[in-house]
């Protein structure tokens, strides 16, 4: 089923997880996530919708950043089932993949007003990813882990939430509040394939915000909520700022050769989607 197709079929995925039956999973057009609903209300829940089918690095949104990185291949376009993903890559040691002082490469919603964040605001972030030929960790191995997806304060501050993977399983942190919990246990079974995530924040700079965490694994139907935490602080930036926005694609903090870090990583995104919650709610009554 085409992405074009799947966001036609969208009024039962409102009302719940699609089931979807005999699924490539390795095709990212195939993801079966659930799509807000067709006219009023799918103009007004949906807020970003990035799908790389144009086959352009922007996704064909002029504001969307791409990789600082320099070296050619930071960043491209690869063909994936009947539709595209983007690739982000970074190998240790090398100037090319070097952006803003570390190794890393990603997009990000920083210059698009769709996909900025602000006190108040309760969006529902969906994006799939999948590791390509990735080196699975062994006894021994160098531990750091590599974020795959930020929810971002502007401004040089920390991010609000990442996720990152960690040995062999992909888990959630929120580092200013100390909070981490593994959302994938073992992703090993799923190198290759299409891993599917949804998190779901109510940003506010008081206690009564939220995080929720889900996962759709290669062949499940339906999001697997893996964790939530309640009545806490989610946008608490260290500096100054009144946005916030979303960072995806490949970033290795701290990690070196001489760490004894795999030198190369590849990470594949798609399907990078922000609706509004409040909105979703409002359709379904």
């Amino acid at each position: 089923m085409r992405k074009t197709t799947r966001r036609s079929a969208v009024a039962a995925a409102m009302a719940g997880a699609l089931a979807v039956t005999g699924l490539a999973t390795a095709e990212a057009g195939q993801s079966g996530v659930d799509r807000p609903s067709q006219g009023p209300a799918r103009s007004s829940s949906l807020l970003l919708d990035i799908d790389y089918a144009n086959g352009g690095l922007d996704s064909g949104i002029p504001d969307l950043t791409t990789t600082h990185a320099t070296a050619p291949d930071a960043s491209y376009v690869v063909g994936s089932g009947t539709d595209n993903a983007i690739a982000h890559k970074v190998t240790l040691g090398d100037p090319g993949y070097v952006s803003d002082g570390a190794p890393r490469s990603e997009s990000a919603t920083n210059d698009v007003p769709e996909g900025r964040i602000h006190v108040g605001d309760e969006h529902r972030y969906e994006f799939s990813v999948l590791l390509k030929d990735w080196k699975t960790y062994e006894a021994g191995d160098s531990e750091s882990g590599d974020i795959i997806f930020q929810g971002k304060h502007a401004g040089g501050n920390l991010p609000s939430f990442y996720l990152m993977t960690k040995r062999n399983s992909i888990a959630f942190r929120s580092p200013t509040l100390d909070l981490q919990a593994g959302v994938v246990d073992d992703f090993r079974p799923y190198l290759g394939e299409w891993m599917h995530f949804r998190v779901d924040v109510g940003w506010t700079d008081d206690s009564t915000g939220y995080y929720r965490i889900s996962t759709r694994l290669p062949g499940a139907t339906q999001f697997t909520l893996r964790q939530t935490y309640e009545n806490v602080r989610t946008f608490h930036p260290e500096n100054p700022t009144d946005f916030g926005y979303l960072k995806w694609g490949l970033y290795r903090p701290s990690q070196s050769l001489g760490n004894g870090d795999v030198p190369t990583r590849v990470v594949l995104h798609d399907d990078i989607r922000i609706l509004d919650l409040r909105a979703v709610r409002a359709a379904r009554r």
